[in-house]
């Protein structure tokens, strides 16, 4: 097309076909932002109360109780709904309230909704209310930053993944002189509540905030948030408040889908291992979600891996009589070496490719590592208290900082004096890569902890793993199955006899599917050996090139293509799922706050079961982590189907398609699999999933 026939670029940027592909807005945000999430039953009615419920025990730690005096005791509550209360119910219940919101932590699919729940209640209750956001995290809260919340301004972001309304950060409010600061924005802006939207360590944060305000007449209320699905509470008998955090199950949904992707491009081109690291730092709970919704071939979980007991190693040191400390817990060498067996029978069947998943803080619950950490705190520690200095300042390179443990070695093994590293402690860690020594000697954060999401957790496997599988091509134990049909078909090809050569070139000829070449025949150098030892050929006469081929086909290469699954997932659109949840949950703030608690933290029950049975609470913020239970129905599931999705046999893989996040469509899942699973230890049933509407 010449020049002069162009459209100018004016009239082309004036085209409603330019104008609809360039711009920001499309059908999927449009179809969200005017969705309107159902609300559970007792938030239908004109008001709320909450009543006490007995039914749950708890645990006061002493010290807690001790510094947290004034909320400590508030007993756990359920919401009911309320028609015609008292005059002075309603007054105090529709009074106009001024409350402060902020985000804290890393983003979560949902915190948009919890705004757009808390505002839409709090206005419906008096619509001259008005609702603070604090601009990036608690440093808003220090230092006076703020928003004001519209109509607008959250119809806008309805429905809609990141706390990119009002930011956040990872501040926290943890000094006397941050808290006094605190304390004097709160009062200028004459908030009669707080509302902190963050994960465990935010929350138990929140609780001491609230200690700090009772006296100003300040609530503060926490919702509890974070992907990693570690925030999940239960009482002194087990029974369960929260059994998710919003935004857990849109970002297992997001990596699933992901990886599920992973698992056809593999299945497809058949030459690639994809290692696929996701977040989950302290607790497992998205790698366990990932394995049900994908079914990859290997998911580890790091909660089982500490629980390994190595009985071998165990009656040896026995019959030595000693106690080998080490048995309890799986080592790295031998958790390289579980990735291995299951690489080598996938190979043996003529699969040399396959996806496993691998949780961010998988290296947390390996033995050895935990003792290197633990001996390496107290070294550094020991070393700055003791010279006044940093311990990284003086031994800048990594080459000085083994040189000071080599020492500390020689000292032990010399007897001049005891140290906490020993020879065995040495030559265990001059085992391990240069840069995982390097990981392990970084400096610590604030608070003195190992900092293991700057490790790269799948080098430092595979990096043990491609070294063993090397030892196993060695020695004639790694090789890729031939399927018996094209070995037949490329040596008939040729003219050969298929049942000639079988015997000679396979151990297993005659009784499988795939056949393995034989351990002693590793190169062509090997091959020809034996082809000259059975009579086959001369020391003259080269490889018929039909036998070659088949042995080069047998030689296998591990490839990897890695992976990491964190930002994008926990920066996704919420799963309708995750919409429902968080507005509710905003709904639930507004009924906490109108209700005049403070130190307490929203809470919905029966998130495994359909929408219809959720139940609305309230419950303590002080909060601990929660690992996932090897005990649990979820993870007993999944270890019964490890080996039928390691599919180490002919045939096909047991991959499962989850799909992406489809919110406008009916067939969505409604709530994680994790949790339906789990439902079936408390109840013996679980409804099954109803369709979206």
């Amino acid at each position: 097309m010449k020049d002069k026939d162009l459209i100018s670029i004016e009239d082309l940027l004036k085209n409603p076909e330019v104008e609809k592909a360039a711009s920001n807005i499309n059908q999927e945000l449009i179809e969200r932002r005017k969705y309107i999430p159902p609300k559970c039953d007792v938030f239908t009615s004109s008001y709320t109360v909450l009543k006490d419920n007995d039914e749950f025990k708890f645990s006061i730690d002493r010290e807690v109780r001790k510094q947290l005096p004034d909320i400590i005791n508030n007993k756990v509550q359920s919401i009911v709904g309320l028609e015609s209360p008292e005059e002075s119910f309603k007054q105090r219940y529709g009074k106009k309230y001024t409350i402060g919101i902020v985000f804290s932590g890393g983003p979560a699919p949902g915190g948009h909704n919890v705004i757009a729940g808390l505002y839409d209640a709090a206005k419906k209750a008096n619509s001259e209310t008005r609702i603070i956001g604090f601009i990036l995290g608690q440093d808003g809260i220090i230092e006076n930053e703020t928003i004001e919340i519209t109509g607008p301004l959250v119809d806008s972001y309805r429905n809609l993944g990141g706390f990119t309304m009002i930011k956040t950060g990872r501040a926290k409010i943890d000094t006397k002189e941050k808290m006094a600061l605190s304390r004097e924005t709160c009062k200028s802006l004459g908030l009669d509540a707080l509302v902190i939207v963050g994960g465990d360590d935010s929350n138990t944060n929140a609780a001491f905030l609230a200690q700090e305000l009772i006296q100003d007449r300040i609530q503060v209320i926490g919702v509890p948030k974070t992907i990693d699905g570690d925030i999940q509470v239960r009482d002194a008998q087990g029974k369960v408040l929260c059994s998710m955090s919003f935004g857990f199950h849109t970002a297992a949904r997001a990596f699933a889908n992901a990886i599920s992707n992973l698992c056809t491009d593999s299945s497809s081109d058949v030459k690639y291992w994809h290692i696929c690291k996701v977040m989950g730092r302290v607790a497992s709970h998205l790698a366990l979600e990932v394995a049900l919704q994908t079914h990859a071939n290997m998911t580890l979980v790091g909660e089982d891996l500490s629980d390994y007991i190595d009985h071998e190693r165990i009656q040896k040191a026995e019959k030595q009589g000693t106690v080998d400390y080490h048995a309890y817990g799986m080592t790295l060498r031998h958790l390289s070496r579980v990735i291995c067996d299951g690489i080598v029978r996938r190979a043996a069947v003529g699969k040399n490719f396959g996806v496993i998943v691998i949780p961010e803080g998988v290296l947390e619950f390996i033995n050895e590592i935990q003792i290197f950490i633990l001996k390496l705190n107290t070294i550094i520690a020991e070393y700055n208290q003791t010279h006044d200095t940093n311990f990284h300042d003086d031994f800048p390179a990594l080459e000085d900082k083994l040189e000071y443990l080599r020492r500390l070695a020689r000292f032990e093994r010399e007897g001049a004096s005891f140290s906490i590293w020993n020879t065995r402690d040495d030559e265990l860690f001059n085992d391990i890569p240069d840069f995982f020594q390097e990981g392990l000697l970084m400096e610590r954060d604030s608070h003195g902890n190992f900092q293991f999401s700057q490790v790269k957790t799948e080098k430092v496997l595979m990096d043990l793993v491609k070294d063993y599988l090397n030892i196993l091509k060695e020695n004639g134990t790694y090789k890729i199955g031939i399927e018996k049909s094209y070995y037949r078909k490329t040596l008939e090809k040729k003219g050969l006899d298929p049942d000639y050569f079988g015997p000679i070139l396979f151990k297993n000829y005659d009784n499988s599917e795939f056949c393995l070449i034989k351990a002693s025949i590793i190169s062509a150098k090997t091959l020809k050996q034996e082809l000259e030892k059975e009579g086959v050929i001369s020391k003259d006469e080269k490889i018929p090139a039909p036998v070659e081929k088949i042995f080069q086909k047998s030689v296998p290469k591990f490839i990897t293509q890695i992976h990491f699954y964190g930002y994008d997932g926990r920066g996704n659109d919420p799963t309708r799922f995750d919409c429902n949840y968080t507005y509710n949950l905003g709904l639930k703030v507004f009924s906490l706050i109108a209700k005049g608690y403070t130190g307490q933290m929203a809470a919905i029950m029966n998130l495994e079961k359909d929408f219809s049975k959720w139940e609305k609470g309230k419950l303590a913020l002080v909060l601990e982590k929660s690992l996932v239970d090897v005990n649990s129905a979820s993870f007993r599931v999944v270890k019964a189907f490890r080996e039928k999705w390691l599919a180490a046999a002919p045939g096909e893989d047991s991959y499962r398609r989850p799909g992406p996040i489809r919110f406008a469509g009916k067939s969505e899942e409604d709530r994680p699999i994790t949790l339906v699973l789990n439902a079936l230890d408390n109840a013996g049933e679980v409804e099954p999933e109803r369709e979206t509407p």
